[in-house]
């Protein structure tokens, strides 16, 4: 079973999460943002991802320091639970259609923690969530995974359905890269580690 159980406490937020990666799309969760806790939830169920996280965090001040910590801390987790990299995939690429929108993601498993983010928001807020926290989320996660992440916008209009896509796409390359593929001995590297 690949899980882990990450706990990380600031000055400004207090965050305990439980992660398994061959899960089934179970989540528990309070961040106290409601949008977040329902992106949360779609990652979880289009990545098969068992998931509980329970954030307090400084949320009178704004959403930043929840949302980036949860990022960290989601990153922290995904590393330790894959252990030594032994026989996954390590790449995938999906394209999400939600609505009007669609994204693409394409993700690396590879030691190197990189960010490409191109996505234009066409408003500042969805509700009182910041969508420029979007990304914040992601280069937090990626710094801590130590994975590289193409994060796309081919096309939308809507704020809330672009969020969405690129939260389903994120689930999704999570399952495809990490996934055990019995044709690989060890790492998927020639250089013998990721």
């Amino acid at each position: 079973m690949r899980q882990s159980n990450v706990k990380r406490t600031t000055d400004e937020t207090d965050i305990a999460l439980t992660l398994n990666i061959d899960g089934e799309g179970k989540i528990v969760i309070d961040t106290g943002i409601g949008f977040f806790n329902h992106m949360l939830t779609l990652m979880t169920k289009h990545g098969f991802l068992d998931l509980q996280v329970k954030c307090n965090g400084d949320l009178d001040v704004d959403h930043h320091h929840s949302v980036e910590d949860i990022g960290i801390v989601l990153g922290q987790a995904f590393k330790e639970a894959l252990g030594d990299k032994a026989g996954i995939r390590r790449y995938a690429t999906v394209y999400t259609p939600m609505d009007e929108s669609l994204s693409r993601i394409s993700i690396d498993i590879s030691g190197r923690p990189y960010l490409y983010f191109d996505v234009n928001m066409p408003t500042e807020k969805v509700g009182q969530f910041d969508t420029q926290l979007v990304e914040e989320f992601f280069r937090a996660f990626v710094n801590q995974a130590g994975v590289t992440l193409h994060i796309e916008l081919l096309h939308g209009r809507n704020s809330h359905h672009i969020i969405e896509s690129i939260f389903k796409g994120f689930g999704r390359v999570l399952d495809e890269a990490s996934a055990i593929d019995k044709r690989i001995t060890g790492v998927r590297s020639t250089k013998g580690m990721l």
